[in-house]
């Protein structure tokens, strides 16, 4: 296994980067030199080799319920209304929250990682493991309560049955996904990435098949389709937990299930708890996934650079992905405002639909973009180890500022959806600059020797 952190030694060696210096720099073309200025191409080149295996692997996780609520959508408007509902029931009070817990690990075993103490990685996955299986058993006895608890909401009765049907068929899938966001977090720590994709992507591929099989041939409904989901994440949380256990490159990672695990419960469950909030309170579905494979690249190298004492390097990960980030926000904003319509043809064929949607598309674009950035300063957060200040600034964010503005605008003064998204616009754009300035006071040194004296006093 290699013991080097996450980008290796770029930047060291025959002077080339774009930070180099030579004679063979000014033989580059002239957009190769003008990009050199802006971004730290050998860094940029490195984290895209990262991050974009982790936006796919995120699209495929995010896909696979989306495509349920798609086959349920043309089962009829109760239907997908109902899909629709769960889907965001089930985010918001599930999936959203263990993958928020698991992520301590990207403090924990980033920095273990990067200090080469190697055999904390595997005790924190185990430790993570215990806590995210105990928070699922909990969420999953709320999910069983689904309808009374949406009909408290003022729900309609019908898509509320509806969504609860939906839900329930998940409760297994729940688990896999709690499992599967610790074995995630656990090999990104080390760089580990392209091997999430083809254990996402190809149960993906396969989930749009048995959503088919299950919905529209054996006619089992909004339960066939709610089902396909659960069946498919258990496909892929064995694929990725046979990898880890029969894979060499975890021989020092992982050294086998050891009750010693326990002893290290707490101090995970300290960081995850506040990295859940974060998510929860967060922005969620294909917004989040635009920044999510750049949020975890700086998670990862800040942790990992910390762990190493590399405190330039942090700096300039910081730097680097946030201009990526920014970038890809911007083309995926050029994508939406010119596809729209075919997006939303993807899940009714109701012109009204169509055209509500599209007349919220301006608004989201700006969304993507800010949640974007914000994205990649919570990874800095998370990297540092700081879950609980970016959780207590989401809050303030979006229930102090967010949430009454979105009620104003939406009912007040009768912008309706409209109103709702520049409520989570003004939430998000607090949360962006409240992150910008953690980042910016950020005391890198201070960070590096807490690790130090962390690693001198651990004993394997």
């Amino acid at each position: 296994m290699s013991s080097a952190p996450l980008l290796g030694d770029h930047g060291k060696g025959d002077g080339m980067g774009a930070g180099g210096k030579g004679g063979g720099l000014e033989q580059l073309p002239w957009w190769s030199r003008w990009l050199g200025r802006v971004v730290d191409t050998e860094e940029a080149a490195a984290q895209l080799r990262f991050a974009v295996p982790m936006v796919l692997t995120s699209m495929a996780y995010y896909g696979i319920p989306l495509v349920s609520v798609m086959f349920s959508g043309h089962l009829g408007d109760v239907h997908l209304a109902g899909a629709t509902l769960d889907n965001s029931w089930a985010t918001v009070t599930g999936y959203a929250f263990v993958m928020g817990l698991s992520g301590a690990l990207e403090t924990l075993c980033g920095k273990a990682y990067g200090a080469r103490l190697y055999r904390k990685l595997g005790l924190y996955l185990q430790a993570s493991l215990i806590m995210s299986g105990a928070a699922s058993a909990l969420i999953a006895a709320l999910w069983c309560f689904t309808e009374p608890l949406l009909l408290l909401l003022r729900q309609d009765p019908g898509v509320s049955r509806a969504a609860a049907v939906f839900v329930r068929a998940q409760i297994p899938g729940l688990f896999a996904f709690a499992f599967l966001q610790c074995l995630l977090r656990y090999l990104q720590a080390q760089s580990v990435v392209l091997p999430l994709v083809a254990c996402s992507v190809a149960p993906f591929a396969l989930h749009v098949l048995l959503a088919h099989l299950l919905v529209n041939m054996l006619g089992l409904g909004l339960a066939g389709a709610s089902a396909a989901v659960s069946a498919t994440l258990w496909l892929s949380c064995l694929m990725l937990l046979a990898y880890v256990l029969l894979s060499e490159k975890f021989s020092e990672t992982w050294r086998g299930f050891s009750a010693d695990a326990f002893k290290y419960v707490l101090p995970t469950v300290k960081l995850a708890t506040p990295s859940a909030i974060m998510v929860c309170s967060s922005t969620e579905a294909i917004i989040c996934m635009i920044s999510v494979g750049f949020s975890a690249a700086v998670s990862t190298r800040v942790a990992n650079e910390i762990g190493a004492a590399n405190v330039d390097r942090a700096r300039n990960a910081v730097s680097v992905t946030m201009k990526l980030s920014v970038f890809l926000a911007v083309s995926f904003v050029l994508l939406l405002g010119f596809g729209h319509n075919l997006w939303a043809g993807l899940f009714s064929g109701s012109p009204t639909i169509v055209s509500e949607f599209a007349a919220i598309t301006p608004l989201m674009m700006i969304s993507i973009v800010l949640d974007s950035a914000q994205g990649v300063l919570a990874g800095v957060s998370r990297g540092c180890g700081w879950q609980h200040l970016a959780a207590m600034t989401n809050l303030v964010a979006f229930y102090l500022v967010g949430m009454p503005l979105a009620v104003l605008f939406a009912f007040k003064l009768k912008f309706y959806t409209r109103g709702l998204w520049a409520g989570l616009i003004c939430g998000v754009t607090c949360q962006a600059c409240s992150l910008l300035v953690i980042t910016v006071r950020t005391k890198w040194p201070k960070l590096v020797e807490v690790m130090q004296e962390e690693k001198a006093n651990y004993v394997a």
